[in-house]
Formats: structure tokens, C-alpha cells, sequence
């Protein structure tokens, strides 16, 4: 944005999620209103930080980059410190007296006052704005490159796993409109790529509309012409019906991708944790998608060392990777949450055992994986530049069964120029762990 050189200057920190990323999109639209946005932060006038809260790994993250920030307004041109997002929504009580680097405090849902809390902090308050503003509407200035972009479609969560924090921090499960949706989606402008993010995608609409109605809004967002491509996350799997199957398997625009978060693989930790789904419900699960779509990639979260978790329980989630060969997935050490049922139950595992076993899982699946990506080379996939890889010296993209961030990458070789956000036809010359590597061809 250009503007006087008298203008304050405002930078912004997003962690966590993409949620929480789409939020900090918004928060830099609104304040762009009145503050000149920069991404340099040693220029910065006013810091704000989007925080995280889910673990405690989040919140000790969030509070590091507070302490790191704020050595900047003792030998900086940084003046004031703004603290968003979960961490004050869920912990504004122990930290607004202690938490005394920070000059203001805002909610998830507090957007509408952060212009007012620049300009109160900048005139020297200290202020507590959780509970007190509105969330933002659809504008936004992007943080991803220009050709993908990620959308809300939902807030909070009403599953209840006992592990988790989010309908303590973000409340009950909320959908967006579906027109509100659609709108905002059609003012990202042209996007190669449109990934729709919420804690539970299948749920949608279910609070609004008397039943989940994904379907309805997939095929609503992929008539927009401005958007090439839609993805989906976080699909609960007793939610994945055959309706959503169908439209997997026959709307071209619907990117054949399924990030289901399953969590474990033995049914008593599953009850446990008051997950829905079982060791065999989820194998047939599995087993059905891959035999009525073609091709669909499969990547999930699993949670290891959850409390009582016995050597038992272990092998039944490494022998269900095994069978299951999820194209990808990820692996959490159990984190003992304050304040929700899990973390008074018996059986708590040290931290040697859990981060043992997490390394385990990564290994099994390290395997599945190599395997998986081998059978690629020789073939031609069709990929989207995203970017440089600065320290390969090599660009980069992503091929259908690669989401943003969480997945590998196809690396680009290739006479003439290749573009951020261009789609190539590319042969695979080799493969490793997770990541391709190959040749424009065209």
C-alpha cells in the first residue's frame, strides 16, 4: 500500500492454522483502511500478533514471539504490541496483569475494534478488548501467493474429543452462510486453487440448515468462475456419505483430496478420546473411496501416547498404516490440556515414551510414502508452480496430491522461463521420502 511517509506502519505475525491465517488476512484489510500494512517488521510502528492456542507448544510459541517482539520497542522504531486470536480469548484473565509487553488484547471474534486498538495503544492505553468487538466480514489482503488461497467456511467445534481446546477457546460449532461464503470467495479474484478450512468441513451447515450440506456449497463455490479449483480439509469421516463421494467423483473442479483426521486406529483409545469411528469403519472407509474414486489422495492426523495407550494399542495404529498406505500423514505427541476431560485420566505417558513412538509412526509411514511416490516416476503430472526453493536452488509446486504446506512437493526443472501460479505438464524423473522431482515438458 503507498502513503505518506508520516503514515503509522502496522505488521502482522499469523500462527496457528489457516483459520487462524484467513482471520489475519481480514485483520490486515481492516487496519489497511486507516495504517499503511508492512511486511518488513523492524518497520513497524505496531506489531500485531495472531496467536494460537490449541497445545501448549502453541501457546509457548505465541508468548516467545511476544518476549522476541518486544526487545524490538526497547531498540526498535517498534512502539506498541497487539496480542489477537485464541490465546487471550481462552486466557485473557491470567494475562493481561502479567502479560505486561503486550499494549492490547483482542478475541477471535474482536476484528472490528483493531483499528481502535492501534490508535488507544498509540496514544498510551493499555487495553482488554476480548468479548467486546464483532468478526470481520469478506475483505481481505492475501498472505499466499497469488494463484491459491485458503476459506473459512466454519468456526468453532461441537465434537467434544477430549483432547481437544477449540470449543473452549472457539465455541460451538458456527457455519457461515452459504451466500456469504460464495461472496467472498468470488472477491479473492482468479485462484488456481481455493482450499476451504474449517475444524469439521463435512459438518457444514448442519447449525443452519437442519443437516450437512458440504455438497451444496462445493458446487456453489466451483460454478464461480474466478476459481479453478477447490479442495476440502478436515473432513470428519463418519460425515463422508456418498453424496460427497459422488461429487469427488464427478465434478472436475473438486480436487480429489481428502485430509480426514482419524486420530488413533484402536477402537478403545477412540472411544476414549470420543471419536466416532472405529479400526474397521475407517479401513472401509478408506477401501470405498479408493474404489469409487479413482486416483483420490488420503492424508490424516494421528495423536500418539494418548492416556493408557498400552504397547497393545501402539500396534494396532502401526498396523493400520501399514494396510491403510495413506499417500500422507501427520504425527502428535499427546498434549495435557488444562481444562478438558483427557487430562485427568489415568495412565498419563511420559514424554520419552510419547516422543518415541511418534518417531516410530513417522518411520512407518516415511516408508509407505517412499513407496508410494516411486510409483510416479516415469509418469507425467500435471503441477502448479508455486514458488522458489531457495535453499534447493529449484522451483517448486504441487500436483493434486500435494496440499499447501503439509504435504511434498514436485520439483521443476525446464528450458525457458517457468511462473509462480503456471500449470506444467511435467515428466518425474525421481523421488525420495514425500517429494517428486521432474521436467517441464510443456
Amino acid at each position: 500500500m503507498i502513503s505518506d511517509n508520516n503514515k503509522i506502519k502496522v505488521g502482522l505475525v499469523s500462527l496457528g492454522c489457516d483459520k487462524n491465517r484467513v482471520d489475519s488476512e481480514k485483520l490486515l484489510s481492516k487496519m489497511s483502511e486507516k495504517y499503511e500494512i508492512t511486511s518488513d517488521i523492524m518497520q513497524a510502528d505496531v506489531l500485531v500478533i495472531n496467536s494460537c492456542a490449541f497445545l501448549t507448544a502453541s501457546r509457548k510459541e505465541a508468548l516467545d514471539t511476544v518476549f522476541e517482539y518486544a526487545e524490538l520497542k526497547k531498540t526498535g522504531k517498534l512502539k506498541k504490541i497487539i496480542l489477537a486470536g485464541c490465546l487471550p480469548q481462552k486466557f485473557i484473565d491470567e494475562l493481561f496483569d502479567e502479560l505486561v509487553e503486550v499494549d492490547a488484547f483482542l478475541g477471535t471474534y474482536d476484528g472490528s475494534l483493531i483499528n481502535e486498538a492501534v490508535e488507544r495503544t498509540l496514544a498510551g492505553e493499555r487495553c482488554n478488548f476480548v468479548g467486546k468487538g464483532e468478526e470481520l466480514g469478506c475483505d481481505r489482503i492475501l498472505t499466499t501467493p497469488e494463484h491459491y488461497a485458503f476459506l473459512k467456511i466454519s468456526d468453532g467445534c461441537s465434537n467434544h474429543c477430549t483432547y481437544c481446546l477449540i470449543p473452549k477457546i472457539r465455541g460451538a460449532f458456527r457455519s457461515r452462510p452459504i451466500d456469504e461464503i460464495v461472496r467472498e470467495a468470488s472477491l479473492l479474484g482468479e485462484v488456481n486453487e481455493l482450499v476451504l478450512v474449517a475444524q469439521d468441513t463435512t459438518r457444514y451447515g448442519e447449525d443452519l440448515y437442519g443437516k450437512p450440506c458440504p455438497v451444496e456449497l462445493i458446487r456453489r463455490i466451483t460454478a464461480l468462475e474466478n476459481v479453478g479449483h477447490v479442495r476440502l480439509l478436515y473432513c470428519y469421516p463418519e460425515l463422508i456419505d456418498d453424496e460427497l463421494i459422488n461429487e469427488f467423483k464427478n465434478n472436475a473442479k473438486l480436487v480429489k483430496y481428502v485430509d480426514m483426521p482419524l486420530q488413533h486406529a484402536s477402537d478403545r483409545i477412540l472411544k476414549l478420546m470420543n471419536r466416532k469411528g472405529s479400526y474397521s469403519s475407517y479401513l472401509e472407509l478408506i477401501e470405498k473411496l479408493r474404489r469409487e474414486v479413482v486416483g483420490i489422495a488420503l492424508r490424516s492426523t494421528f495423536i500418539a501416547g494418548f492416556p493408557s495407550e498400552t504397547e497393545e494399542d501402539f500396534d494396532i495404529l502401526v498396523d493400520f498404516l501399514k494396510k491403510a498406505k495413506l499417500n500422507n500423514a501427520g504425527f502428535f505427541a499427546y498434549s495435557k490440556e488444562p481444562d478438558t476431560p483427557a487430562y485427568k485420566l489415568k495412565g498419563q505417558l511420559t514424554q520419552s515414551v510419547k516422543n518415541a513412538r511418534v518417531k516410530r509412526l513417522y518411520a512407518v509411514q516415511r516408508e509407505i510414502s517412499r513407496e508410494l511416490t516411486a510409483r510416479y516416476v516415469g509418469k507425467t503430472l500435471t503441477v502448479v508452480c508455486d514458488g522458489v526453493d531457495y535453499d534447493k536452488q529449484s522451483f517448486f509446486g504441487r500436483t493434486y496430491f500435494y496440499a499447501p504446506d503439509v504435504d511434498g512437493r514436485v520439483y521443476l526443472s525446464g528450458e525457458g522461463l517457468i511462473e509462480q501460479g503456471k500449470t506444467y505438464s511435467v515428466k518425474i524423473t525421481a523421488s525420495d521420502d514425500y517429494d517428486l522431482y521432474g521436467t517441464i515438458i510443456s
